[in-house]
């Protein structure tokens, strides 16, 4: 069970919190000091206790970062938040268009004479560090290393979690983790290095096939690793957490406590491999020269997901569409105007609960409607709940955690009415969510090669969404799992056993919005009947299964190739799922999956 904590920021908080930060930079003679939305581990969630971004900011997006200056305090965020952050901080904080603008240009503007600008070396990497140093060359400001100086004045900091861990069944792991650290360890020894540094939480928690709490909505263990050649492992993780994890971890595994990691770098023999995007500074540091750039040993291998993996996740995808149904149904019996967001979250999470599998939902659920949807990763409040109103689209984007695996859909949903200019956006988004699953294509090609399939119908009318098409999931891990994207900035070439999400989207600020999600896992192409094939391709196998509104779709916009793959979608939705739901939603389910 986790403890509640309040860690974000109310508006008329930010500035006194600010100044707090501020008179710490004069105690250090410092001119500025980075606060990123970032742990010690490198993971893209973090717990309560290291929410510094949104306790001093208030802004509570996935990523971004401050730069606190004394005359001005950035918020720099991607396209996902240019509108949620804009609502979440006080005037004192200047919301910056990041990438498009990066920190080193901006510290070179904002501090033309030069200066000092301190950061927690356990909370950068040097790959972050590097390419702002670069680009602050021959301006006069430099960073520098320091301690934390949130930390200081935050008096109620949530402590670090200590959740207990437990063991990943080798029926759901399909791989023991002896034989995962055999493989990984001969990888280790062919590319010349002793030993390899995991810091990243659902690296390790996959290797040692152990699953956590440490984190809401995110099964990991919080620790370090120390992957040897010889296949042995130095785990860092506090011992209450592995009570009772002895036999599961054997004697190959050595349990040390986490304020022990430091000191052992130091009599690590090298080559010792680190990732330059994912270790913090402060190991590569202290390795020194010993110290070799390569990838996490774990990433690739996690991210390929073996036979048993997928057909639990699977299996976990035709439950939890089941429940998702359910809610449809449920939500599409109600009168517009008689509902909330949060009633809308409620419903589905007592849906989704009824699985005993179910150990917690994925992510915080979000149901934006009307204009909350244009709202990318909106997340309903008591401040913002709204109305389900006559005309409005509601986005609900969901998933659970599963022991057999992790789930993620979206649907766009019509409630009422919907305005014209929004069903030729759905269905132009649709478009684009069908063109890629239906996609073969050559083996070799990453996310940057192909996700602008999933745009083109967008970007035949001139619109387009500030996110990527899709993310990778992990195997009851996180919901957002790397290195594999669909995105124009992956280069990770597409391998059989990933899977990703493929989510198109179209947001009018003010208006709208609109996502549709389903979670694919890559496969190998089987071959064409008659086909003469000129070299080995791939192909997505479709694991999400419930149905996409059809009063939102304008069928002449939609190709005939199109809307044979929606009918057949569809009659695959009631085939799956029309037996595990009750007789009211098989009705239901009937009438909202009839061909187009």
């Amino acid at each position: 069970m986790f403890q509640s904590f309040e860690v974000t920021a109310r508006p008329e908080q930010g500035p006194p919190r600010l100044a707090a930060l501020r008179a710490e930079l004069a105690a250090e003679r410092l001119d500025g000091f980075l606060i990123p939305r970032a742990d010690a581990h490198q993971g893209e969630y973090v717990a309560p206790h290291d929410e510094r971004l949104a306790w001093l900011t208030g802004f509570t997006g996935s990523a971004g970062f401050c730069a606190a200056l004394w005359d001005v305090a950035g918020v720099f965020v991607d396209g996902r938040y240019r509108t949620q952050v804009k609502a979440q901080v006080a005037q004192e904080f200047t919301p910056v268009p990041w990438p498009e603008v990066k920190l080193g240009g901006w510290l070179k503007e904002q501090l033309p004479e030069g200066g000092t600008v301190g950061f927690d070396p356990w909370l950068h990497t040097p790959g972050q560090i590097a390419e702002v140093e670069k680009a602050l060359e021959g301006s006069g400001v430099v960073l520098r290393a320091c301690a934390n100086l949130v930390d200081r004045i935050w008096e109620n900091q949530p402590p670090p979690p200590m959740q207990p861990a437990k063991a990943h069944p080798i029926e759901f792991a399909g791989e023991t983790s002896a034989a995962k650290r055999g493989r990984l360890a001969q990888r280790l020894k062919e590319a010349g290095h002793r030993s390899a540094v995991i810091t990243l939480p659902d690296s390790h928690n996959w290797l040692l096939n152990i699953r956590g709490s440490d984190i809401p909505r995110n099964p990991v263990a919080h620790g370090f690793a120390v992957l040897h050649d010889s296949g042995a492992v130095d785990l860092f993780m506090a011992e209450a957490k592995l009570k009772g994890l002895e036999e599961h971890l054997g004697d190959a595994v050595t349990v040390h406590a986490p304020e022990r990691f430091l000191e052992h770098l130091d009599r690590l023999e090298g080559p010792v491999r680190i990732e330059k995007q994912t270790v913090p500074v402060i190991v590569a540091e202290r390795l020194g020269d010993r110290a070799v750039w390569g990838d996490d040993p774990c990433a690739l291998p996690k991210a390929c997901k073996n036979e048993a993996e997928i057909a639990g996740s699977a299996a976990a995808h035709l439950r939890d569409g089941a429940a998702l149904c359910e809610l449809l149904a449920w939500l599409d019996a109600q009168t517009p105007g008689s509902l909330t967001e949060t009633q809308v979250v409620s419903q589905l999470e007592v849906a989704r609960r009824k699985d005993n599998a179910l150990q917690d939902i994925s992510f915080e659920t979000i149901a934006g409607t009307g204009p909350n949807g244009a709202i990318m990763h909106y997340r309903v409040t008591e401040e913002t709940d709204s109305r389900l109103e006559d005309g409005h689209l509601l986005v609900l984007d969901s998933g659970g955690q599963y022991l057999d695996g992790t789930t993620d859909i979206t649907r766009t949903i019509a409630i009422g009415t919907p305005p014209e200019e929004a069903r030729a956006a759905f269905t132009r988004v649709l478009a684009g969510m069908i063109a890629m699953s239906r996609l073969r294509w050559p083996e070799g090609l990453a996310g940057c090669h192909i996700e602008a399939i999933g745009r083109m119908p967008l970007w035949l009318a001139g619109q387009d969404f500030d996110h990527g098409l899709g993310h990778g999931v992990g195997a009851y891990l996180s919901v957002h799992e790397g290195p594999q994207r669909l995105s124009r900035i992956s280069d990770v070439a597409l391998q059989p056993g990933m899977i990703l999400s493929n989510e198109p989207g179209y947001y009018r600020e003010g208006a709208f919005g609109i996502r549709i999600e389903n979670l694919l896992v890559v496969r190998k192409a089987p071959a064409l009947p008659g086909g003469d094939a000129h070299r080995a391709m791939l192909h997505w196998e479709t694991l999400s299964f419930a149905p996409i509104d059809r009063r939102l779709i304008e069928p002449a916009l939609l190709e005939p190739a199109a809307v044979e793959w929606l009918n057949r979608y569809h009659a695959e939705v009631v085939e799956k799922i029309g037996p595990r739901v009750s007789p009211a939603t098989k009705l239901w389910l009937d009438n909202a999956t009839a061909p187009l």
